[in-house]
């Protein structure tokens, strides 16, 4: 199943085309501004990227310059009518394609379709290896071991599914009942304090300011994600 990923600050147009996408069969992805597009295009494996050029906190135009520092996945912008020189500066930095809002469903599906074959003609999407990594942090999924600046770590099974899960999902939130889920495979109720002892021991093993993490973050009212604060 190809994933796309979809970058629009306004909600309605990022719900609209998860419709459209999925009843194709993606899994899409939703961001809101372009430093979370970043964040999730490093964290994992994207096949494509539609992405609104005038956003806060990061514009689509800054937000693709970046993904093409670790990425050749690609960009569709989505651009209003009058945003002519956005479009020429986009195609000139990196961007495949663009769509003029308001767009029609079947011209998005085709120029997806277009691309994802391209990508996938090119090379794109071929197996990564089994490494996973975040600063200091190196999680290979084929040994099943872990280092910190390349010294082992010893993680328990569950420590290491939790790794391995906020890796693979580099900047997403995930709430305690959502980590309970994924990794214990069961339901999740009244879970919260056992995600959290785990959470803390992986700090303890991995950040060497256990108080003040770099990488394993907490989001007050929300949940927990990696990322590394540079």
């Amino acid at each position: 199943m190809y994933r796309i990923l979809v970058c629009d600050d306004e909600k309605d147009i990022v719900s609209a085309l998860r419709i459209y996408l999925e009843s194709e069969g993606y899994e899409v992805l939703e961001a809101y501004n372009g430093k979370e597009a970043v964040a999730l295009t490093a964290g994992q494996e994207i096949h494509l990227v539609l992405m609104d050029i005038m956003m806060p906190v990061m514009d689509g135009i800054t937000a693709m310059v970046k993904i093409r520092e670790i990425s050749n996945v690609p960009v569709i912008l989505l651009t209003a009518k009058s945003e002519d020189t956005d479009k020429v500066l986009g195609l000139t930095v990196g961007a495949d394609d663009y769509i003029t809002k308001p767009f029609n469903p079947v011209e998005l599906q085709a120029r997806v379709k277009s691309q994802l074959r391209r990508y996938m003609m090119l090379g794109g999407g071929k197996p990564k290896n089994d490494i996973l990594t975040i600063g200091g942090i190196e999680l290979d999924d084929k040994s099943k071991e872990v280092t910190l600046d390349g010294e082992p770590v010893a993680l328990t099974r569950t420590e290491y599914d939790i790794l391995k899960l906020l890796l693979e999902h580099r900047g997403q939130v995930f709430s305690p009942a959502q980590i309970y889920q994924k990794v214990w495979k069961d339901v999740a109720y009244g879970t919260e304090n056992t995600v959290a002892v785990h959470i803390r021991h992986l700090r303890e093993k991995l950040e060497y300011d256990p108080a003040n993490p770099r990488y394993l973050k907490v989001v007050w009212g929300r949940g927990y994600k990696i990322e590394d604060e540079k």
